[in-house]
């Protein structure tokens, strides 16, 4: 026990003495979660420019421009001519999308036929297309309703049936575990995810990579076994703190529905912080220098967002890479925590997941004392040769 806590307090001593860990494990903590989520704070995209093109300039085509003008989603930056002025627009970035409004869409519409409008849309930015082409539709199938209604009314149909019979099964769409349809509350629980797991993974590897002073002491003191488990415990008291601010605070400062207890939360990110300490350790002895340790590890840090399913649907992703996606704790680690802290999941829906973390968890920390093990073995035997 003695071994134990004389580790635990070293490498604790270590965390904020070394800059470098110190920086990722502490500081960069605190900066993303001041800056990642500035950029979605307004939750959904607002007043996208678009640009319109009014070939029949009568008021009917003039109200259906100040209508969608009047909505959250666009906003008439240019009111143009002809296709080719609007083409331009669009290339030059100045507009995301045109809506041609064709020649004769008043009469049409009084004489009661189809009025098509065209809307071209920058479709290589999908948010701000499907923000635009969903403002237009929902005004469109509005504006046909009313035509509609009023043609029955003036038929001498009773209004309440005038009123049904554009539409006679009307929907309400309720955003469940995301009131605001926003992509903050989309978004951010998961990358709140990835970056506990990133800067946890780089710190440890640093940790494991850089000279040690008293590490003659430390290896007198404890064995592998003892020495694994006095640094796991310094990241368990460690990442207590950063878990709570993550997945407590920030949820609450950023407006992120938070429906889960605070107890199964921490019940899912105890094997999850073990599995990625015991990989960092591991990491560390493969590459043993601390730049690799911080290239290799941000470099895959992408595709662990990608390959955890989350945005992307984990069905539409290969089977061979969703079962390489299992060795990294990220990938069931977002799906367990986004479920039971923001979706108010129980443990016993999230089972599979928590099981994966446990046995990738006993997987790292067995191989991480494996090769704790060895270390000073190899070294004892590279000092006898030389």
């Amino acid at each position: 026990m003695n071994g134990l806590l004389f580790v635990f307090r070293h490498e604790l001593r270590r965390i904020f003495t070394l800059r470098p860990v110190f920086s990722v494990m502490a500081l960069a903590i605190v900066l993303y979660s001041v800056f990642y989520p500035q950029p979605y704070r307004t939750e959904a995209l607002r007043d996208v420019p678009i640009a319109i093109v009014d070939l029949d300039g009568t008021d009917m085509s003039r109200q259906f421009a100040r209508r969608l003008e009047a909505s959250a989603d666009v906003s008439i930056a240019a009111v143009l001519p002809d296709q080719a002025s609007a083409e331009r627009e669009v290339f030059a970035r100045n507009v995301y999308g045109v809506l041609v409004i064709p020649k004769y869409f008043e009469r049409d519409l009084l004489h009661g036929r189809a009025a098509p409008i065209a809307l071209y849309g920058d479709a290589s930015y999908f948010l701000i297309n499907s923000r635009v082409s969903g403002a237009v539709n929902t005004l469109a199938r509005t504006v046909g309703a009313e035509i509609e209604t009023g043609r029955l009314i003036a038929a001498s149909v009773d209004p309440a049936i005038a009123s049904a019979a554009p539409d006679p099964m009307p929907t309400t769409a309720i955003p469940l575990f995301n009131p605001q349809g926003g992509y903050a509350t989309y978004i951010l629980p998961a990358a709140f995810v990835l970056i506990l797991q990133q800067t946890l993974l780089i710190g440890v590897g640093l940790l494991g990579t850089y000279p040690d002073p008293d590490r003659a002491e430390v290896l007198a003191r404890a064995g592998a076994t003892v020495r694994v488990g006095g640094r796991l415990l310094a990241y368990i008291v460690l990442e207590a703190v950063v878990f709570s601010y993550y997945l407590i605070v920030l949820p609450y400062l950023y407006g992120i529905p938070r429906l889960g207890p605070v107890g199964a939360i921490f019940l899912v990110a105890l094997p999850f912080v073990l599995a990625v300490a015991g990989l960092g350790m591991v990491v560390a002895k493969l590459f043993r220098n601390p730049i690799v340790v911080q290239l290799v590890s941000a470099a895959i840090g992408m595709p662990f967002l990608f390959l955890s399913g989350f945005s992307w649907p984990g069905d539409a992703i290969p089977e061979p890479l969703r079962s390489i996606a299992l060795i990294v704790p990220s990938t069931s680690a977002i799906n367990a925590l986004v479920n039971v802290g923001q979706l108010g999941a129980e443990l016993s829906d999230v089972r599979s997941q928590v099981m994966t973390l446990a046995v990738l968890a006993a997987t790292y920390v067995t191989l991480a004392i494996a090769f704790e093990a060895l270390a000073p073995e190899k070294r004892e035997a590279s000092d006898g040769r030389a």
